[in-house]
């Protein structure tokens, strides 16, 4: 498994004229057992990537909603050695789609980084997200993922100048990583004005390297209108909403993916 997987994902989807489709869900959440069968939910309801969240203390990247599922994760005693620990089990159950796993820098950093990277790609990631690491700074950690066949994602917003792009762009491998609006994660009712000309921005920087959508998708009809200029999108408040506090969050998870993928 690795960057090769990512891009058979994407190569897949655009065989089939749609968006890849990256659900999110953070490790722990409500509780372990759990979170392993709505990844396994996830991906039996057909999603073509997952983005796995490492709960953090402080995850300034997310919104309320996640933060609230780290923090019950956090409760329940999760860690990374735990999260590993619970991809390597999916892998057992041939959950085969890739895993990209976002973490963020502080731990990874205590982890030792060769280590962190070492350490996700035996559990089965295929590839590291961190959104608090600047590409200007990503150059040693890229080189250990490249060794270890591993895609290293980087982020671009919408305050990125067409230099930034091109930088980001330079940095990113699996995939760039489209932030869709200033601000932190979360559910939103509409897409931001403008987006469309933002995506292309980043398209023409990334040129070969595909660019998937985060950050406020929540319906079936903002998936598909972003995947008329983005090569994915992923869903991430909307879906810990729904499933996550559901009598089954499984279940819940299942039928949310293929609502989406109807």
């Amino acid at each position: 498994m690795g960057l090769k997987e990512i891009q058979a994902a994407f190569e897949a989807a655009r065989a089939e004229k749609r968006p890849a489709f990256m659900p999110y869900w953070p490790v722990g959440y409500p509780d372990a057992p759990t979170s392993l069968r709505v990844i396994e939910a996830i991906a039996a309801g057909g999603a073509d990537m997952i983005e796995i969240g490492v709960p953090f203390s402080d995850p300034l990247a997310d919104g309320k909603v996640i933060q609230h599922a780290s923090q019950v994760a956090l409760a329940g005693g999760m860690t990374i050695h735990k999260a590993m620990d619970i991809v390597r089990k999916a892998r057992a159950i041939e959950v085969r789609i890739p895993f990209l796993v976002m973490g963020y820098l502080n731990p990874l950093l205590a982890f030792g980084m060769k280590e962190y990277v070492l350490a996700w790609r035996e559990a089965g990631a295929d590839g590291l997200i961190v959104p608090d690491l600047p590409p200007e700074e990503s150059a040693e950690l890229a080189g250990y993922c490249a060794e270890a066949g591993l895609a290293l994602v980087s982020f671009a917003a919408p305050t990125s100048t067409d230099d930034r792009l091109k930088t980001i762009a330079q940095s990113a491998t699996g995939f760039v990583y489209i932030v869709s609006v200033a601000g932190v994660t979360g559910a939103r009712d509409q897409l931001p004005a403008g987006l469309r000309e933002y995506v292309l921005r980043v398209k023409a920087a990334a040129q070969n390297t595909p660019v998937v959508v985060g950050f406020g998708i929540s319906s079936p009809e903002q998936v598909n209108e972003v995947g008329g200029y983005a090569d994915g999108a992923i869903v991430a408040s909307a879906l810990i909403r729904d499933a996550g506090e559901a009598p089954d969050p499984a279940l819940a998870a299942y039928n949310f993916v293929k609502q989406f993928r109807k």
